[in-house]
């Protein structure tokens, strides 16, 4: 049996959809026998649920999730246990123990505001169909096509905006990435770019939003009363904090703007709206 945890720090991470990393166990007579840590550069849940599904994983544990998220794990045979919190390692080893069960957890939007390891009431409050907000990449695209499809590939690569900076480089991390090509582990202009590249090649791609994170949902941007916020007094434009809804459940937000009496809080991710440029070499093919 595979186990996937979403991860941050060592702890549950609280927002399935906006996870960055997940800890993956295998398990032999119910006891864990290995683990390591995956990052993606998928995001939303479609894209999500296709990374877990790439790895063969059988148990999600997780904080909370939507139902959109639900459906689309249901529908890779993947079990959903949720409303899991604190230790990784302990979430594992209770789940095998029969201590931790599938919730009904699904996320809102009554969010409080969560700096410095300070919690502060928040009365704002967004609602969207299909679970949380801010998953601007959860749209539908092409399917995959190309040789390598349903092949496991390695790949080196840099990402660059169209100004010319760096947002991402395995190179400067000295360690390749690994995923299924056509599972959905990636975002999809790059997972459509290695579909047919051949070992040692080195291919330059453009991607336009759509191709990448989406663009931004401007239902996932909060205007929030200062004073209903503690604390929010001394955050400045361009922070990037986290909020949490009435469960607990945690994800990021960057403010973007903040006057005398409001500050503004975008939920979307970093990347939504915006064009990529990878510079992808293919390493290897299995």
């Amino acid at each position: 049996m595979k186990i996937a945890v979403t991860y941050d720090n060592g702890t549950v991470f609280q927002h399935f959809g906006r996870t960055e990393s997940f800890k993956l166990f295998d398990i032999e007579n119910n006891e864990i026998i290995s683990s390591k840590v995956i990052t993606d550069l998928g995001v939303g849940h479609e894209a999500l649920a296709g990374l877990l599904a790439g790895y063969d994983i059988d148990v999600l544990i997780c904080g909370g999730l939507g139902q959109g998220a639900r459906n689309a794990l249901a529908e890779a045979g993947i079990e959903v246990c949720a409303g899991a919190e604190g230790d990784v390692d302990e979430a594992v080893i209770s789940y095998l123990k029969g201590e931790l069960t599938g919730s009904d957890a699904v996320c809102d939007h009554h969010h409080e505001h969560h700096h410095e390891e300070e919690e502060h009431a928040c009365g704002g409050c967004h609602e969207e169909e299909g679970g949380c907000g801010g998953c601007s990449g959860c749209h539908s695209q092409p399917e995959i096509t190309g040789k390598n499809v349903g092949k496991t590939v390695t790949v080196h690569y840099r990402g660059t905006l169209n100004d010319g900076s760096q947002f991402d480089s395995s190179y400067d991390r000295g360690e390749p990435l690994e995923f299924v090509c056509g599972a959905g582990m990636m975002i999809f202009g790059f997972d459509q770019a290695v579909a047919d590249m051949e070992p040692g090649e080195i291919k330059d791609v453009h991607l336009m939003p759509e191709e990448a994170y989406g663009y931004a949902d401007p239902r996932a941007v909060m205007v929030i009363e200062i004073a209903a916020l503690p604390g929010s007094e001394n955050l400045n434009v361009g922070e990037r904090v986290f909020v949490s809804d009435q469960m607990g459940r945690r994800f990021p937000v960057t403010v973007t703007a903040k006057d005398e009496t409001n500050i503004t809080l975008d939920a979307n991710h970093q990347m939504a709206g915006k064009e990529l440029n990878f510079r992808i070499e293919l390493v290897s093919i299995k």
